[in-house]
């Protein structure tokens, strides 16, 4: 494995592809994201972690610290015809935990997130904020994002 910050170990942190006993950590983690999101006791997250974890060009990553899943982010690697044919990437559920906000941990686990976005031979990759903090758009723009390249809409069902 390597570390976020490419050069191998455990001292900061450990930059992975979840694996199935990371799902309480990683359910910790979106509460903290969206913590207004039911609690589901069907087995349905479960499953939809399952599917996920089985899914060709679906990455879900964390960080792990002295064992503990600090960190993670879901890179998605789509297909595209135009481009010269070349994927793009589309990142979604980048959650610290609120405890190690500010040490440098999101900016490992987003360097690590584009550099497989990038070696999966991406042309591009994308995000979406809903949030409002000047300190999340400072977060992003500092990783190498561009809050003006492009125009975001969002459809959601009626």
């Amino acid at each position: 494995m390597t570390r976020a910050d490419g050069r191998g170990g455990y001292a900061h942190g450990m930059f992975r592809a979840a694996r199935p006993d990371d799902f309480p950590q990683l359910i910790r983690l979106y509460r903290q994201l969206n913590p207004d999101d039911p609690h589901l006791s069907d087995g349905s997250d479960e499953r939809a972690f399952a599917r996920i974890l089985a899914a060709e060009g679906l990455h879900l990553f964390v960080l792990e610290v002295d064992g503990a899943v600090v960190a993670t982010t879901y890179l998605n690697v789509i297909p595209n015809l135009s481009r010269s044919a070349s994927p793009y990437a589309v990142i979604e559920n980048v959650v610290v935990d609120e405890s190690r906000r500010g040490t440098g941990l999101g900016r490992r686990i987003m360097a690590a997130t584009l550099r497989a976005a990038w070696d999966a031979g991406c042309y591009k990759a994308m995000l979406m904020t809903g949030s409002r903090s000047p300190a999340t758009h400072a977060f992003y723009l500092a990783c190498g994002f561009s809050g003006d390249a492009k125009t975001a809409y969002l459809a959601r069902p009626s």
